[in-house]
């Protein structure tokens, strides 16, 4: 988390409970890269939490570049192509592969580029204002598009698929990228993961419905089975 050490340790036990709990929810091996996601947080979280220390205890600054490299991989190069595939791994029917796996290929995109960057020029993670700022020597080049590509890789994948409840994931990822950068634009890489555990309740929520069904959905289908049988 953003704040301090003991806060990132804190978020990083609270997401390991909820990884515990998403990952009993699989049914089967395709589900398995959706419901990793609060496992990823977990360990980004911890990676930040050690990175804090690295940066405020002389016993620890042997660790600050491994941390801040690790952080940033995933934030950088796993979350773009991350979300997109567990999006597409996730769907039920055919339709609209072709576009799922379009978004896979600009996340593709978008986490080739960042890891060229992240390992070909110099990144640094300071305290500044109570919260870590990465300064990154990447190119202007990537910019503003880079951006949009990065946000279409993460947002638009669960709003096109078949399964319902996607879409709090979306716009959990939406609404805290906005406040992110309302509030915090210069720390938005450290304070965006702030919401990591708010991402990955939706994400619990999500597997919740994929292995049991609304009640609503169940009687319907009961009723179709039991009108079956009876006209049988």
């Amino acid at each position: 988390m953003c704040f301090s050490a003991s806060a990132s340790f804190g978020a990083g036990i609270v997401l390991a409970a909820i990884s515990v709990a998403t990952i009993k929810k699989v049914q089967k091996p395709s589900q398995i890269y959706f419901a990793g996601i609060p496992i990823i947080f977990c360990v980004q979280q911890i990676a930040e939490g050690f990175l804090w220390l690295a940066l405020t205890k002389p016993f620890f600054a042997p660790l600050q570049q491994v941390t801040t490299y690790t952080f940033l991989f995933f934030a950088q190069v796993v979350w773009p192509l991350w979300i997109p595939f567990a999006s597409l791994k996730l769907k039920k029917e055919e339709e609209n592969v072709l576009f799922q796996w379009i978004l896979v290929v600009i996340g593709l995109s978008v986490a080739l580029y960042l890891g060229y960057c992240l390992i070909t020029y110099s990144v640094e993670a300071k305290i500044i204002g109570r919260h870590i700022s990465y300064i990154q020597r990447y190119p202007i080049i990537f910019g503003s598009y880079g951006d949009l590509l990065y946000i279409i890789a993460t947002i638009a994948p669960p709003l096109f698929s078949d399964i319902k409840k996607m879409w709090l994931l979306s716009i959990t990822i939406m609404i805290s990228y906005l406040i992110t950068t309302i509030l915090y634009l210069d720390y938005i890489v450290s304070v965006w993961c702030f919401f990591s555990s708010i991402i990955s309740i939706s994400v619990l929520i999500v597997m919740d419905e994929i292995k049991n069904p609304s009640k609503k959905q169940s009687k319907y289908y009961y009723k179709i089975e039991h009108t079956k049988k009876t006209s049988v």
